[in-house]
């Protein structure tokens, strides 16, 4: 029954009835105790990942591989990273892939994919909160094109010391709304010390009134924690 359903989702396409796939969804949801039927069921979606099959048959594939994707699947997403009509799908799985594979083929595609589809995965590694890529997004802090608002605000969703100090060096207006992001979830970590570093920083005279208002409440909010 499987493997007819599996030749279906070859020929998938919108519109056509999504119950002929249902033995797909079924088998996510009985297959979460045996890890060899799980992993057949990753490679047999992982295949059709590189076939000749129609987009919808990829971005229901994707959906799947969202749930159960593990290092075997990351190749094949990665391979869509490029794909104006694929990165976005391929992207929504490798976020929740929770493996390092999953991470550097995010970092690997960004010097090889378009600009629209760095943003996008420049978006996914703040979803993942990874902390490798905190070099490479503080070297786009400074474009001139929308990476540098998207850098800032993964580094904002990074939430690391690291993070924070990279976003101090840049001029861009989000990466204001970032620090403070940092420094707001650093202090609930209990680092302490470390988010009155950053709202110090922010703190100065040289920043509009409303923001030194926002860094000084920041300041005793780390004061009060000792």
């Amino acid at each position: 029954m499987l493997e007819q359903t599996f030749e279906a989702l070859k020929k998938y396409d919108w519109g056509q009835d999504p119950k002929v796939l249902k033995p797909i969804n079924d088998a996510l949801i009985s297959t979460r105790e045996d890890d060899a039927a799980r992993k057949q069921l990753e490679a047999s979606l992982t295949a059709i990942l590189t076939d000749n099959v129609p987009r919808a048959a990829k971005d229901f594939v994707c959906r799947k591989l969202r749930t159960i994707g593990t290092d075997h699947s990351v190749s094949a997403l990665a391979s869509l990273l490029a794909d104006k009509d694929l990165s976005h799908m391929a992207r929504y799985a490798l976020e929740r892939i929770p493996t390092s594979g999953a991470a550097k083929a995010l970092r690997d595609a960004l010097s090889n994919v378009g600009e629209a589809q760095q943003v996008g995965i420049i978006g996914s590694l703040g979803v993942r909160q990874d902390a490798d890529s905190v070099a490479i997004l503080g070297g786009m802090l400074e474009s001139s094109s929308p990476l540098s608002k998207a850098a800032a605000c993964a580094l904002g969703a990074i939430q690391t010391a690291a993070a924070a100090r990279a976003l101090a060096n840049s001029k861009h207006p989000a990466a204001i709304d970032a620090s403070f992001c940092c420094a707001e979830a650093l202090l609930a970590n209990g680092k302490r010390l470390d988010a009155l570093a950053i709202y110090s920083g922010l703190a100065g005279d040289e920043q509009p009134k409303q923001i030194r208002m926002a860094a000084t409440r920041g300041k005793l909010a780390c004061l009060a924690k000792k």
